[in-house]
């Protein structure tokens, strides 16, 4: 039986104050083994998303199937509201958890980061300096990597392809994207050209780089509104991450891009000294001072997508058009032949 009238029904949401959202999956389903220092890895994340993140930051974590101390650490943060919201669900897999995590809200900025990244300060205003300076930006890394160049980036290739902006700059902190290698146990990660220069596109003073990695990347938030797939099969991996989040940005005649410098730390599963030296020394950011980007609606066009993604893509990246492509936009010859690897 009902009595009364609901009071809520028909009332329209009040409007939000916040305008990003960073989304944070965690799989901690144990403390042994690979996961022995995944927590303390985890607090170091999010406590340097709680001192570099503007007050106008919503916090999203999704607990994907981890265990009872996680679950409690998770609680407790949701309890003092340092975090906003905490999903918990049985070990659906990464993406699916993301997937639940974005669904029923709507911001201009989305950040999808795993749960083994150390954000430095001004990540979010530099992020935004290059949504500002490209209209056409659909997914910032506050990491750079010489080696995302070709990584569903052909549209930038093709939209940009006589033109002077697209061009191999130097790159800007080296010892940032050594840090990464060695962050994946992969010292030679990167040779001696990737270390020296990166494929750019310009915008009178700002640089960006082409190419975005899937650690840590802020997307436009309608991207993902409506979204055209709400589960994947696949626990981590697979296809998940191209279909659910590169092929939506690509899709949309929208590019994938870095900042210039390096803004955050990939630490993978073991803690060492540098990260608790490097939590010490950010500053905490209480105000939100940026150059707010002024998105403009845009829709996929499955002509465009097949032309410059699909056509354009299986010409180009043939590896020897690469090497030619990579010569015409600055490469020597032996950095161009080096340069694909």
């Amino acid at each position: 039986m009902r009595i009364g009238f609901n009071p809520h029904k028909d009332q329209k949401l009040s409007t939000s104050d916040f305008i990003h959202q960073v989304v944070i999956p965690v799989h901690i389903p144990n403390q042994e083994n690979y996961f022995k220092d995944s927590l303390a890895i985890l607090k170091i994340c999010l406590e340097s998303l709680f001192k570099t993140s503007h007050p106008k930051t919503y916090f999203t974590v999704a607990n994907n199937g981890s265990c009872r101390e996680v679950v409690d650490y998770l609680n407790e943060l949701y309890a003092l509201n340092k975090i906003h919201e905490v999903i918990h669900v049985s070990a659906i897999g990464k993406l699916n958890s993301i997937l639940k995590s974005i669904s029923g809200h709507k911001f201009d900025y989305i950040t999808i980061t795993d749960a083994d990244v150390l954000y430095l300060n001004n990540w979010q205003t530099e992020t935004y300096i290059i949504f500002k300076a490209f209209p056409k930006a659909g997914a910032v890394c506050p990491t750079p990597s010489s080696k995302s160049y070709k990584t569903h980036t052909v549209n930038i290739w093709f939209d940009l392809f006589f033109s002077k902006s697209l061009h191999f700059t130097s790159v800007k902190n080296p010892d940032a994207l050594k840090m990464f290698a060695e962050s994946i146990d992969n010292g030679d990660f990167y040779n001696r050209f990737h270390l020296s220069q990166y494929l750019t596109v310009s915008n009178k003073e700002i640089k960006a780089v082409v190419g975005a990695g899937h650690f840590a990347t802020t997307y436009r938030g309608d991207i993902f509104y409506p979204m055209e797939t709400n589960y994947t099969n696949y626990k981590l991996g697979g296809n998940s991450e191209n279909d659910i989040l590169d092929i939506p940005v690509v899709k949309k005649g929208l590019w994938r891009l870095s900042t210039e410098d390096n803004f955050a730390y990939h630490m993978g599963n073991v803690e060492e000294s540098w990260m608790n030296e490097k939590l010490r020394e950010l500053k905490a950011n209480t105000k939100v001072d940026f150059t707010h980007a002024d998105f403009k609606a845009v829709g996929k066009s499955q002509i465009n997508y097949w032309i410059k993604c699909k056509l354009f893509g299986k010409i180009i990246l043939k590896n020897y058009l690469i090497a030619l492509f990579l010569q015409y936009k600055g490469l020597s010859k032996e950095a161009s032949r080096n340069y694909n690897k």
